[in-house]
């Protein structure tokens, strides 16, 4: 390899590794966000129906 290879392959890695913070940084709010709705839905049922 040369160096200008191993430069663009040091890049690629470099950014894998920044888009796999950020899915685990999402993935842990995911959930948090998903209930919220669901509990936004649920409350807005039961003062329609109430």
């Amino acid at each position: 390899m040369t160096e200008q290879e191993n430069r663009k392959v040091d890049a690629e890695i470099a950014k894998l590794i920044a888009e796999t913070a950020k899915i685990n940084k999402e993935s842990h709010w995911y959930p948090l966000v998903v209930s919220s709705g669901i509990f936004a839905v649920v409350f807005a049922i039961l003062k329609y129906i109430g």
